[in-house]
């Protein structure tokens, strides 16, 4: 069994090399290839380590990392509660049955084994306290805990809403709280379902505290388990909190995660993994405005009007709708977390734009992603490129040693990073230097 499994994931190795840099893929224009097929995917992801002892990841100059919690597990999601408390959830996928099956799905479950992806689920959510603002936690509680897979988090007045996998729950919060064990009341079904290719949920309160907005991902790449599996994804849901009724606000986003609230125009973005397997430099993950009841595309054509040939039967009248996204983020980066800036204590040139968790490619050849940017924003819109906020996750022989995924602002206004394979939260603030990711040697493997 390990030779067969060595052999398929060599074979898995194979596929196409990219011929444009990632910031060609970047940017409100970005350049769009000519789609590329093979019989076997381009799989090339990082393994996962974690961080040697003492070692942290790098940030830009001038500004300064710590880590704020370590020994967490598996971080995905935060919320930043009004009296300072952090809560993040550790989670990670629920059974998934159907998901995967065959010689592909069998490769990927032992890439996703490689990256660290298919640890149990903790189906916990953590509240974290820095009691003497040193900027590090030293209070942690099991602040609630049997949940499914849970991921995005909302305060609501005295209501905390929670987004397992398949379903938004409830559970009422007073400030200063440490645990709840309030049995959580169910406010409406998300698709779950014993596919549930996407698991992530996360939401976010409108700003009267009247709404939801849900993320729901699809049930696949690009539809080949057929449109009916697919009722209700690739979307963002609005959930009306007094009637517990919903409606598709926006469609044809094949996974959505990260969403906020741009706060010059007061518009929905959020950031989106668009579809594999047509090369690896295909297709940008993006982010973008939402629209009320706009299409962007899924599954039948990205970035706008590109059509996907690989969808059948094609749908012409849904693609003339498509929208093009505001802004691409490169191809195959994982693009997850999503939070605009404030005034706190990042520096002034990080203080209007949004921060990007980019979790890292599978299916580009060399790597893309593994990293925290910024995009600076004027007058409601992305106005320049990308900055490198915090990198170093990769080391030397391209393991990874952490793979950011939720980005939030704390009280302070330092920016907080969820790192699911480094376990950890990162806090970066203003500093007058830069921090390094320190990389040990590599010991001498011995000889077979």
């Amino acid at each position: 069994m390990l030779s067969a499994t060595v052999a398929v994931l060599s074979l898995a190795g194979c596929g196409d090399q990219a011929s444009l840099p990632v910031s060609a893929g970047t940017g409100p224009n970005p350049t769009l290839p000519e789609p590329t097929s093979s019989l076997i995917p381009t799989v090339n992801i990082a393994d996962a380590v974690g961080w040697p002892q003492g070692a942290q990841p790098a940030a830009a100059e001038g500004l300064s990392v710590t880590a704020f919690a370590t020994g967490l597990d598996h971080p995905r999601w935060m919320l930043a509660l009004p009296n300072g408390d952090v809560l993040v959830a550790e989670t990670n996928a629920p059974p998934k049955p159907e998901d995967g099956k065959g010689i592909k799905g069998w490769v990927m479950g032992l890439v996703m084994d490689k990256a660290g992806a298919k640890t149990p689920s903790a189906n916990r959510i953590t509240l974290l306290r820095d009691s003497d603002g040193d900027g590090k936690a030293d209070v942690r509680e099991p602040f609630l805990e049997g949940l499914n897979s849970p991921f995005g988090m909302a305060l609501v007045g005295g209501d905390l809403y929670i987004a397992n996998t398949d379903a938004v729950v409830k559970v009422p919060y007073k400030p200063g709280n440490t645990r709840i064990t309030a049995q959580p009341e169910k406010i409406v079904d998300l698709p779950g379902g014993p596919i549930n290719h996407h698991w992530t949920k996360n939401i976010v309160a409108s700003r009267d505290g009247t709404k939801l907005y849900a993320t729901t991902g699809s049930n696949s790449n690009v539809a080949e388990n057929g449109m009916e599996a697919e009722e209700g994804r690739a979307a963002i849901w609005e959930i009306d909190l007094k009637t517990r009724s919903h409606r598709i606000f926006a469609s044809g986003l094949r996974n959505p995660n990260g969403l906020d609230w741009e706060p010059t125009s007061g518009a929905l973005w959020t950031a989106v993994n668009e579809r594999d397997e047509i090369g690896s430099d295909l297709v940008p993950d993006y982010m973008t405005s939402v629209k009320d009841g706009g299409f962007y595309g899924w599954p039948y054509s990205y970035y706008g009007q590109h059509v996907d040939r690989r969808v059948e039967p094609q749908r012409p009248d849904l693609v003339a709708k498509a929208i093009p996204p505001d802004y691409a983020l490169g191809p195959h980066t994982a693009s997850l977390g999503l939070a605009f800036s404030r005034e706190g204590e990042l520096p002034q040139s990080l203080q209007q734009g949004v921060f990007i968790g980019q979790h890292g490619s599978w299916n580009r050849e060399p790597p893309s992603g593994y990293k925290v940017i910024f995009v600076p924003f004027r007058d409601g819109k992305p106005a320049g490129e990308p900055v490198d906020v915090l990198t170093g996750f990769l080391n030397q022989d391209g393991e990874a040693q952490g793979r950011p995924v939720g980005v939030i602002l704390d009280n302070k206004g330092a920016l907080l990073v969820a790192d699911d394979v480094g376990n950890a939260i990162w806090r970066v603030s203003g500093s007058g230097g830069a921090q390094s990711a320190e990389r040990p040697e590599r010991p001498e493997q011995p000889s077979q």
